[in-house]
């Protein structure tokens, strides 16, 4: 996120968007990660992902789980609710809207806020990808421990 010191006013606006997407959420922490895992996903955002498998798992999200959100909404094993979560992600990005057969889903289960804080989740993660690659930023060195750390407790 050093990139942002190049341009202060930015930052702080950003930061306040993101504050709000991170800390004051109407969706779990679970949804929220679900959401960001699939952008990095579609937007192939390496870095993104990295950051927030870790995140992920301490909201809840098993290690299968975080796999399935790579083959999308129609891997098997999805809820409804999480199904059509991954799929607003995918059709938000790829169809800038999210058709009327997710949206029936979403509004079963989510209220309007938490549709508003689902879309701006996206958005700013989609943004934060687009940024990340075109900086063509490297994965951060505690990132970098924290995987070979994992690696290690997995043998």
């Amino acid at each position: 996120m050093g990139t942002f010191a190049h341009h202060p006013e930015l930052a702080k606006a950003y930061f306040t968007l993101n504050g709000h997407l991170l800390m004051a959420t109407t969706l779990s922490e679970r949804q929220r990660e679900l959401l960001i895992l699939r952008v990095s996903v579609v937007r192939d955002s390496g870095y993104e992902w990295i950051q927030h498998v870790f995140m992920a798992r301490d909201a809840g999200l098993s290690d299968e789980e975080i796999s399935r959100v790579t083959f999308g909404p129609t891997a098997p094993l999805w809820d409804e609710l999480d199904g059509a979560m991954l799929k607003s992600v995918d059709e938000l990005i790829v169809d800038g809207e999210i058709s009327t057969s997710t949206w029936k889903v979403l509004a079963a289960h989510l209220d309007v806020q938490q549709i508003l804080d689902l879309i701006f989740t996206v958005g700013s993660y989609d943004m934060l990808a687009r940024m990340f690659r075109s900086f063509q930023l490297e994965i951060d060195d505690d990132i970098k421990d924290l995987v070979a750390k994992r690696a290690a407790e997995a043998q």
